[in-house]
């Protein structure tokens, strides 16, 4: 184990930093990876931070690194995490898809349970029942409908 120093001190600290894209969605590739860690480590230099290990999955980034005692991680975290997200956006604009949901999509009438559609529900009844046996809050089943049809996408 090799130990770090400075002037009055011995030290060893190892940060681990999990980044997650907005949602969760699954946008993150190889070519996004390496652009986001090449800012990193370019970042890292002007906060004494060097990068141990960098992996990633679709929707997240593990980054393992190592700093001093006197590095201001907050200010670190801050100015790489606008960075990225600013320079990604701009590099990667497949990153902003945006999704439309149909304006008649009956989120409030669709079962989010079995995924049936009831013929009417009138605005006043506020718990929405189906014949599945499945209950819920009118506005919470509809969230429901929205959220999968966003992951879906």
């Amino acid at each position: 184990m090799e130990l770090d120093n400075n002037n009055h001190s011995v030290f060893l600290l190892y940060y681990h930093l999990v980044l997650i894209v907005k949602y969760r969605r699954k946008v993150f590739d190889d070519t996004m990876s390496d652009y986001a860690k090449d800012m990193f480590v370019r970042l890292g230099e002007n906060y004494n931070i060097s990068l141990v290990e960098w992996n990633h999955d679709i929707d997240h980034v593990h980054i393992l690194f190592k700093a001093h005692p006197n590095t201001e991680m907050s200010k670190f975290i801050n100015a790489y995490k606008s960075a990225s997200s600013r320079l990604i956006k701009k590099n990667f604009p497949q990153v902003k898809k945006l999704i439309k949901i149909d304006k008649w999509f009956p989120s409030s009438k669709t079962c989010s349970c079995c995924g049936k559609v009831k013929e009417s529900l009138s605005l006043s009844a506020r718990t929405f029942r189906c014949d599945c046996g499945f209950v819920a809050d009118r506005d919470w089943n509809a969230s429901i409908n929205i959220k999968d049809v966003f992951w879906h996408k």
